[in-house]
C-alpha cells in the first residue's frame, strides 16, 4: 500500500482533483474531509501518514484543525496547502504544529514531492 494521505479542502472540485491526482501517482487517499471539524473526526479512523490541509474553511480553519489533530496524534504530519501563504501564516502554522507549508501556486508536483520526502523522514524516525 502507498503512503496514506487525508485530503482536507472545503472546495469539492479541488478536494476531488487532489485526491484523484494523488491516487494516480501512487498515493493512497484514505480519507477526504470538507471541513476542519470533519478532519478532526476522521483522523483516528483513517490513520493517515500525511494530512494535506487547506487553510480557509468554514467552521474551524486549517490551523485550528491542525492544533486539535496534534492533541490527538502529536506526531501526525500535516502539510498546510493554501493559496494564502505568507510569513504570518507560516509562523502561526508552525506554532500549532504544521509540519510544512506549501502554497497552492507551488503545484501538485511539489506537493507530491514533499509528501514523499516527509514519509521517508518519518520512516527514518521509527
Amino acid at each position: 500500500m502507498g503512503v496514506r494521505v487525508m485530503v482536507v479542502d472545503d472546495t469539492d472540485h479541488v478536494r476531488t482533483m487532489l485526491a484523484e491526482m494523488l491516487e494516480l501517482d501512487g498515493f493512497s487517499v484514505v480519507a477526504q474531509a470538507a471541513s476542519g471539524d470533519e478532519a478532526v473526526d476522521l483522523v483516528e479512523s483513517s490513520n493517515p501518514d500525511v494530512i494535506v490541509m487547506d487553510l480557509k474553511m468554514p467552521g474551524i480553519d486549517g490551523l485550528e484543525a491542525t492544533r486539535r489533530i496534534k492533541e490527538i496524534r502529536p506526531a501526525q504530519a500535516v502539510i498546510l496547502y493554501t493559496a494564502y501563504l505568507d510569513a504570518v501564516i507560516e509562523r502561526a502554522a508552525k506554532e500549532v504544529g504544521v509540519t510544512l507549508c506549501l502554497g497552492k501556486i507551488d503545484g501538485l508536483t511539489e506537493l507530491e514531492r514533499q509528501i514523499s520526502r516527509l514519509t521517508l523522514e518519518l520512516a527514518g524516525d521509527t
